[in-house]
């Protein structure tokens, strides 16, 4: 592997780069993880579940990647930091930042509570929150960066009983475009996926998937896999004059 200063300044490896992925040992999380290690990113998983987050890891090492494991809770500062410091010992300047971790208890607004509301803020919307102002606090020192946030459509035209997290998706998306006009100084980008109806643990909570299915144009519920691709899209250098932008990837469910 040969190394070359790229135009952002940074001397690093010219093809390969490093970085984290929150929630990233289950779901779309580990798909992404997964992806960014077959293209010959060290990535670092952080996830509450230490066991899946070691298992992860482990695949990826096994099939030739790297990869390591930090079990964590996005919501506390410092177990953040610890893991932030931990993955820039074991890979060295982090290039990317990915927020996939999110948790979600569909509950009729009317029905939920206040001790609710504050789980799924705290989570969706303080992790990102946390791990932006440490991570990017990192890639302001180093002269760039990339971030890609996971959202939801939900954040972006409402859901029935998922209200908290819709809010806490929304206001992921509204953050992500302010921090991209903030950080755009500093070479770093900025942008958030929208993954609509996705076979997922969370939606299986939401009851009638198939039918759900049928009203989707492809006919079909996203994979973790479909959202692989266009994340190492958004990392690479191919999207280096992109940010700020909602890209909503939902088989055509939604068109805005």
């Amino acid at each position: 592997m040969t190394t070359a200063k790229r135009e952002d300044g940074i001397v690093g490896s010219s093809v390969t780069r490093a970085g984290i992925v929150t929630g990233g040992a289950s779901g779309i999380g580990r798909a992404i993880s997964r992806r960014l290690a077959a293209d010959g990113h060290a990535v670092a998983i952080f996830d509450r579940d230490g066991i899946a987050a070691a298992e992860c890891a482990a695949e990826i090492t096994r099939a030739g990647g790297r990869a390591t494991a930090h079990q964590l809770d996005v919501t506390q500062r410092a177990e953040l930091q610890a893991g932030t410091d931990a993955a820039i010992a074991a890979h060295g300047p982090l290039w990317f930042l990915v927020n996939a971790a999110g948790w979600d208890r569909p509950t009729p607004f009317l029905d939920s509570d206040p001790a609710l509301w504050a789980r799924i803020v705290d989570i969706n919307l303080y992790g990102p929150l946390n791990t932006h102002h440490i991570v990017c606090r990192h890639m302001r020192e180093q002269g760039g960066g990339r971030v890609v946030n996971i959202a939801s459509d939900a954040g972006r035209t409402g859901a029935g009983n998922v209200a908290v997290y819709s809010a806490c998706k929304g206001g992921m998306i509204a953050l992500t475009r302010s921090l991209a006009r903030e950080f755009a100084r500093w070479n770093i980008l900025l942008n958030t996926i929208s993954p609509g109806p996705t076979d997922t643990p969370l939606l299986a909570s939401f009851g009638d998937t198939e039918g759900l299915a049928r009203q989707i144009p492809l006919r079909r519920l996203g994979r973790p896999e479909d959202f692989a691709g266009i994340t190492a899209f958004l990392i690479g250098d191919d999207a280096g004059y992109i940010t700020g932008q909602t890209l909503s990837v939902s088989g055509g469910l939604t068109m805005v």
